[in-house]
């Protein structure tokens, strides 16, 4: 099979040697030999000739993205993968080429890293990232994509360093939605990590876009006594570096970089010249073994005199990102003040580099970081996800918008997946949120391993546990707000659509039951319900049954459609027939008695006559006459049409009747569609004596159109139950059609 490729704009794409690259090594190497290599020689023909959005090249763009990578502890693997993110835009079906020829890990890396930059391109390019709405968006879709495969941060943190990096290098100007994402979302998220050295980077470049005037200010001030500077903090390391070693402490003194960011930053916070920062004078002591940090913390104060209220003991009590060292800030014989660190190699290199050491998870085994034992990819996992919430805490207080992500946590499920919950949410919410059956059979919960009652709020970062049954149900209590179960508006949702399709699922099948035993009495079994429903005016059977079910529908009409009524004129009764010829020669008047002469009659359907509506008579072929109102439409069209077919009718009175007949008529009701409304109707026909015999009813909007079909034996008799109906509440409108 040929895999094809959809070059962009400026590449000049080399198609043929992709597939033969795949071959070569997708079955004669592993997935991790070579892999740099490898991902460097499928990547460049792609890449070739191709510039960033930036200008940048994108292949030097790459290149420089690995040795970022690797100078922060950064894996191999890690570092093809910064080539291949780029190769994806090329491919037709990237995860399957490079799911062929690297492995499924990588495949789901770059595409995952890919699909992140698109993301964050259309949050820049849509609104100012300093609307807090906007940054909330931005942060948590960062966030549910890093949680996918952690490996994406790394990446995303050093493409966006070299990204500033060359924008620095050719002097262009940055826009300045991407320099204030660097300085607020990526730097923040740098920091939580620990990895000092690409924070700082981030920080120093984003402010140099930001704001280029104070950045050089500082800078000069910096460089004014710098010579002076360095040879007397030079003098003070070495000295530093020797009495140490002198009391039989192994260190290494070295001076601290200056971070102009840090230093604005301190100034602005404290109101401080630029002369009362402590510390523009810095060194650093790295030493073996903790008790060497506190050994050579007690000779620096006896050294020095020491500025009691800046000193911190960050290995006793280390910072929420792992980060471990002593600082304190002395002064020395002229006064001046200078800042000393004190830490092992181990916190050292931890400080410079953060998660990045221990990061490749899935390719070194268990690590852990930050004060966090791993004993197991799980743990390690965890404890990154853990310092990724974290990050989200803090970014709310580092853009100064509070309550940014105060609607929103972030928790775990067992196999480290994220689920975005409100605030509040208890493992009810997580449950459902998680999947909906999960909600229904939820038992009980464990949160961080431990067991706590399904209404506890969950916090964020916690890893969560539900234990089910097998088959299960809500229970009604979660609905109860003073309980406190359920925050989440999609859980409540959820559990009451289980209870209301429970509750519509009782009410059908109690329909049901009572119009099969309706059927049976009445010997009636074969009648298909389907059919009987269609009848009856209703979509369905179990819309049928649903309101037999609520006694919203008399068994009285199921019965009038099951017993075919008596014939509307029965041979007792009679309708006086007043022929009339239109022929002058023909003989004038003339009664007709129906039963005794030979002629037919019917009434008609469309308009329904009934005693003492005013009548006429429209001679039919083939079915005798045909008796309207006399205000029918269609009589009066078809009386246009065959006006020597018209005869005049008048109702008459029965000689001897042994019952009243009684004639079908149609009404029509206009409603507001509510509860219990057709309940309420049929039981004013059936207080008033009136037989329905068909009802069809349809809703649209919150309106309800009904038509009853009824038995009356005089119209007139008809408006009075009407006015009734017209009081029903609900009802706009009662008339008959």
């Amino acid at each position: 099979m040929k895999t094809t490729f959809a070059a962009g704009a400026g590449a000049t794409p080399q198609p043929d040697s992709v597939p033969q690259l795949i071959a070569a090594t997708a079955h004669t190497l592993p997935e991790q030999v070579n892999a740099l290599a490898r991902a460097r020689a499928f990547a460049e023909p792609l890449m070739a000739g191709e510039t960033l959005d930036s200008g940048e090249n994108t292949l030097a763009h790459a290149d420089a993205v690995a040795a970022i990578l690797k100078s922060i502890g950064g894996s191999e693997a890690m570092q093809a993968a910064s080539y291949l993110v780029h190769a994806c835009v090329h491919l037709n079906k990237p995860e399957e080429v490079i799911a062929k020829a690297f492995g499924a890990n990588f495949a789901a890396l770059a595409v995952e890293t890919t699909k992140l930059m698109r993301v964050q391109q259309q949050a820049r390019g849509a609104e100012p990232l300093d609307d807090p709405a906007v940054q909330t968006e931005n942060v948590r879709k960062m966030l549910l994509a890093f949680s996918r495969d952690l490996r994406v941060v790394m990446l995303r943190l050093a493409s966006r360093l070299q990204t500033l990096r060359f924008h620095a290098a050719a002097k262009r100007p940055v826009p300045p939605s991407l320099a204030r994402e660097s300085l607020q979302v990526f730097a923040p998220l740098a920091n939580r990590l620990g990895i000092w050295q690409v924070k700082w980077e981030l920080e120093d470049l984003s402010f140099r876009f930001l704001e280029p005037d104070t950045y050089k200010e500082v800078a000069r001030l910096l460089d004014e006594k710098r010579g002076e500077r360095e040879v007397y903090m030079e003098q003070l390391r070495a000295r530093l570096e020797s009495d140490l070693r002198a009391r039989s402490i192994s260190a290494t003194v070295a001076g601290r970089p200056k971070h102009i960011y840090s230093i604005v930053k301190k100034m602005r916070g404290k109101s401080l010249n630029f002369d009362q920062v402590f510390d523009i004078r810095a060194l650093r002591v790295v030493v073996p073994t903790v008790k060497d940090c506190y050994a050579a913390l007690s000779w620096v104060h006896e050294q020095f005199k020491p500025i009691v209220e800046e000193f911190d003991d960050y290995i006793a009590k280390p910072k929420p990102n792992g980060y471990q060292s002593l600082h304190t800030i002395v002064r020395d014989d002229h006064g001046k003040p200078i800042e000393i660190q004190i830490r092992t190699q181990a916190m050292h290199e931890h400080a410079e580099h953060g998660v990045a050491a221990h990061w490749a998870y899935k390719e070194a085994g268990a690590k852990g970081y930050a004060g966090v034992s791993a004993s197991g990819d799980y743990d390690a996992k965890i404890a990154v996800l853990r310092q990724l919430l974290a990050w989200e805490r803090d970014l709310a207080g580092a853009v100064s918008h509070r309550g940014l992500f105060e609607d929103r946590i972030y928790v775990l499920t067992p196999d480290a997946a994220v689920v975005e919950l409100p605030q509040g949410a208890t493992p009810v919410d997580f449950a459902y949120a998680v999947h909906t059956s999960l909600g229904h059979r939820c038992r009980g919960a464990k949160v961080d391993g431990a067991m706590v009652p399904l209404n506890t709020p969950l916090q964020n970062g916690q890893t969560v546990e539900i234990a089910t049954v097998k088959e299960g149900r809500p229970s009604r209590d979660w609905l109860n707000a003073e309980l406190g179960y359920l925050t989440s508006h999609r859980a409540k949702a959820k559990v009451r659509a289980w209870f209301n399709a429970q509750a519509t699922h009782e009410t059908v099948a109690r329909g049901r039951e009572a119009v099969e035993k309706l059927l049976q009495r009445e010997g009636k079994t074969a009648v298909k319900l389907e059919d009987l429903a269609v009848q009856l005016g209703f979509k369905s059977a179990d819309a049928l049954f649903e309101v037999v079910g609520k006694d919203e529908f008399s068994l009285r009409n199921i019965e009038t459609v099951l017993r075919p009524p008596e014939p509307v004129l029965p041979p007792d009764d009679f309708l006086l027939l007043k022929k009339t010829r239109t022929n002058e020669a023909a003989p004038k008047g003339g009664v007709l008695v129906v039963g005794i002469d030979s002629l037919m009659t019917q009434l008609a359907k469309c308009c329904k006559p009934a005693p003492p509506d005013v009548i006429r008579g429209f001679v039919t072929r083939g079915k005798g006459v045909s008796v309207h109102r006399a205000d029918c439409s269609n009589f009066r069209e078809m009386a246009a049409r065959n006006i020597e077919r018209v005869i005049d009718v008048e109702w008459g009175t029965p000689k001897a009747a042994a019952h009243t007949a009684v004639y079908p008529v149609d009404v029509a009701v206009e409603a507001a569609d509510r509860q219990g409304l057709l309940r309420d109707i049929s039981e004013v026909f059936a207080r008033e004596k009136t037989n329905v015999i068909g009802v069809q009813t349809q809703s649209v909007k919150g309106t309800a159109w009904m038509t009853f079909t009824v038995e009356v034996a005089d119209s007139g008799r008809l408006n009075k139950v009407l006015s009734i109906v017209a009081g029903v509440t609900g009802v706009r409108s009662a008339r008959r059609r």
